[in-house]
């Protein structure tokens, strides 16, 4: 599923037009839509009391539509127009010729109509600003998405369903203003808007529903931003023959550890192989390889030369590189930690890789860290390539800080990727895969149950478990990524957002991927998110 700026929506609005698909068939389109979802808060319309808060543009309009259609279902609905509409407008002339309550912010001293219309109400609908809003907001219209949150904070339970996007959230930047309503559902239009699945806006969108307005699907075959979605990833997942064996499935070295951060080593390993490869081969510091092994029983194991106990060494490079040849993907980076000695073994590692290399490669971590120290580092990084930083990591190879990261996520993610020629990973909630030829692809998943430590190392085995079964790496991204935050998602309706462990995740990898390849009818998420925490 395509994602679009604001910019991009218009433009295909436009271009609909052209086609034939005027603005007031989209209008109606739209209004219809958020008036079934209306109806599936509450089936039992009649009667069912209804605010609807109208701004003055389209985002309005649809407002309006969705309003006639409610009360023609026999709902009570009431309008309250934050803003004049301008004059002869059809969705208002219609609204008044279906005799649907209206009242004027103009006309409302003091807004006490719509106090008491808020209190009186069991759903508001916020149709005040869309995604064309860029200024502040103020006067009345603030004033009554405050009094709208007032409300909510004395009725919890009184559901606020935005259309489009909550008032006050910029489409783009996910930046929102103070009076932003918190919305429980928002039914965006046409494709889902950038800015929905970047903070602090992504914890104001609720459940997110995206809805046809009659767009011509043609139009926006040259957005190069998607929406991961469970048909994507199905299509992609590793074909499984009958007559396989380990060999069919690739083998992974994966080049991992330190004493502080032992587990990390076979959290990647294990991950690895529970998403399908092969052969999984643990690198590791000589005298953790015993403490790995008594726990990670399905991996073969290749010790390294130590620095100090627990510390890979400078010259263990010579013994990785030794046996490469055997192994499709090199993984290399989860817990290695920044001794001198490692951070030289992890250059003259990747610097005696050949530009023709044949293996792949996953970095992740202090390979990562060891890298940036470096200027231009990306040139020293010849194979094919998936970097799996998280914001801070992500900061330090870009030359960026955290804040400028996270602030401009996607954008930053696919002019990195771009100018590095690779496929990169920035970790996170709503996860980013950016390839080199600016392929950008958002999972649609934001769980703080995977915000627990190791949780990344898993990820970059199950990355380098799908690439050596024969995925490209940007396949390979976007697989590893979706397959474990589904896997987060199903411990998360298990056990809560709170206590995962990221061992939790190593068994629940394939029950994701046996899940994905059964789900044959169209799944949620090419039309409904998960809600946004």
């Amino acid at each position: 599923m395509k994602i679009v700026t604001a910019d991009q929506m218009r433009d295909l609005e436009r271009r609909s037009a052209d086609q034939n698909v005027t603005v007031e068939m989209l209008m109606e389109n739209a209004g219809l839509a958020v008036a079934q979802q209306a109806q599936e808060l509450e089936p039992q319309l009649h009667g069912f009391p209804i605010l609807v808060l109208v701004g003055p543009g389209n985002n309005g309009g649809d407002g309006l539509v969705a309003a006639r259609h409610l009360d023609e279902w026999g709902a009570r609905v009431e309008v309250y127009l934050c803003a004049p509409r301008k004059s002869g407008d059809k969705p208002f002339v219609d609204a008044e010729e279906s005799s649907i309550p209206i009242f004027e912010a103009r006309k409302d001293d003091g807004l006490r109509n719509l106090r008491r219309l808020l209190s009186s109400c069991e759903l508001v609908i916020d149709a005040v600003l869309g995604t064309g809003a860029s200024r502040p907001l103020e006067g009345a219209m603030k004033r009554a998405l405050e009094l709208v949150m007032e409300e909510k904070s004395r009725r919890p339970h009184l559901p606020v369903l935005a259309l489009d996007v909550p008032s006050g959230l910029n489409a783009d930047t996910g930046a929102v203003d103070p009076a932003c309503p918190v919305a429980d559902i928002t039914v965006t239009l046409g494709y889902p808007k950038v800015g929905l699945f970047m903070f602090p806006g992504a914890a104001h969108v609720g459940r997110l529903v995206t809805v046809d307005i009659g767009i011509p699907p043609d139009l926006a075959e040259d957005v190069s931003t998607e929406l991961l979605t469970d048909d994507w990833v199905r299509a992609r997942l590793p074909a499984r023959p009958l007559d396989a064996h380990k060999g069919t499935f690739g083998a992974v070295l994966v080049v991992a550890g330190s004493i502080n951060y032992i587990g990390a080593a076979g959290l990647a390993a294990s991950a690895a192989a529970r998403v399908g490869a092969g052969l999984v081969t643990l690198a590791a510091p000589r005298s953790l390889v015993p403490i790995i092994a008594a726990r990670v029983a399905e991996i073969t194991y290749l010790p390294l030369p130590e620095a100090e106990p627990g510390v890979v060494d400078a010259a263990a490079s010579h013994d990785v590189l030794a046996r490469l040849a055997d192994y499709k993907v090199l993984l290399m980076g989860c817990g290695l930690g920044q001794h001198p000695a490692t951070v030289e073994f992890v250059n003259r590692t990747l610097d005696a890789l050949p530009d023709d290399c044949p293996q792949r490669l996953v970095l992740d971590a202090d390979a990562l860290n060891s890298l940036a120290r470096t200027p231009r580092w990306w040139t020293r990084v010849k194979p094919p390539a998936v970097l799996t930083p998280h914001p801070g990591e992500m900061a330090r190879l870009s030359g960026a800080t955290p804040a400028e990261v996270q602030s401009d996520r996607l954008q930053l993610a696919r002019q990195a990727a771009s100018q590095w020629k690779k496929t990169l990973v920035l970790k996170g909630a709503y996860t980013i895969v950016a390839g080199p030829r600016r392929e950008t692809l958002l999972s649609p998943f934001a769980n703080p149950a995977l915000a627990s430590a190791g949780s990344g190392d898993v990820l970059s085995g199950a990355i380098a478990g799908m690439m050596a079964q024969g995925l490209e790496p940007l396949d390979a991204a976007t697989c590893g990524v979706y397959v474990h935050a589904l896997a987060g998602e199903m411990l998360r309706a298990e056990m809560g957002d709170a206590g995962v462990l990221a061992g939790d995740l190593l068994p629940v990898l394939p029950r994701a991927i046996k899940r994905l390849k059964e789900r044959h009818a169209a799944p949620r998420h090419s039309e409904e998110m998960p809600p946004h925490h």
